[in-house]
Parts: C-alpha cells; structure tokens; sequence
C-alpha cells in the first residue's frame, strides 16, 4: 500500500496524536462542565447536606466547660471575665480535654491578652475570639476535634 516505510511511521504518529489530543479536549469538557455544574448553585448544595442530630444529652456528654477566666486586656486597666463551653465532637475529645485543660486556659488568656475591648466587645467580637480559640485549640487535640465555642458568661471592666 504505502511504500515508503518513514510515511507509514509518520502517519501512524499523527493518528495517535490526533487520538490523543481528541480524548484531552473531550476530558477536558467533561471536567468544566462538572466544575460548572457545582459552582452554579451552592445554596442547595449546603442544603443537601445533613449534619448529625445530636440529642441534648449528647451535646452535654460531649461538652467540657471552662469557668470564671479572669485576665487583662491589652489596653491598660481593662479585665475581662468570661467562661466557655467548648462542644466536642466525641466522648474521648472531651477526655482529653479535661486532661489538657491547663493548655486550653493558657491559650484563652494569651488570645484576650492580645485584644482590645472593641475588639471582644458585640456579637462580632464574641464571634472573632470563639473563631481565634477554636483555630488555636483545635491543632492541640488528638482524640478528635472542637466542634463548637459558646460563650456562657462575658464580663468587660
């Protein structure tokens, strides 16, 4: 048929090439129409997402309570009291953290000693200091990780 042997090698290369570059394109298509399938409605995304009900005994087995710190703010003559709930997500974790609790209250009066009232002070504040404990507390646990801060008592003077 062909009767030079390099042309029968040159267009051997060139379909595989063609073959090659056709399936990436198609791949390609495929992937981007996934992506964008995905991006296109987060909302009912969350939305099929179920979390796991717990019962109130649940959350109580699993919650270890820190009461009454007392430390300084960073700006001068300003001492703040406050207690946290901290909601694990295992029986163990919350084991572990009453062993640890001596890290766990190091952490919160290094954090407060680092803020200012406005920065603690409001909704907002209460949120950015449970966010900041949870990011520095979260890494030190082995036995399972923080789920939840709730502030149970906040004093500012």
């Amino acid at each position: 048929m062909f009767k030079s042997k390099l042309l029968q090698i040159v267009l051997a290369m060139l379909i595989v090439i063609t073959l090659i570059l056709t399936a990436f394109f198609v791949l390609w298509n495929y992937m981007d129409k996934q992506q964008g399938a995905d991006e296109s409605d987060p909302k009912s995304t969350v939305e099929s997402v179920q979390g796991k009900k717990l019962s109130a005994t649940q959350i109580k087995d699993n919650t270890f309570i820190v009461k009454d710190v007392v430390t300084n703010l960073s700006e001068k003559d300003k001492i703040i009291k406050v207690s946290f709930a901290f909601q694990l997500d295992s029986k163990k974790a919350r084991e572990e953290m009453e062993k640890i609790d001596f890290k766990v209250k190091s952490i919160i009066m290094l954090t407060l000693a680092d803020m200012t009232r406005e920065q603690v002070s409001g909704s907002k504040g209460q949120d950015t200091l449970t966010a900041t404990l949870m990011n520095k507390i979260n890494p030190i646990l082995t036995e399972g990780k923080l789920k939840e801060i709730s502030v149970t008592e906040f004093i500012v003077q």
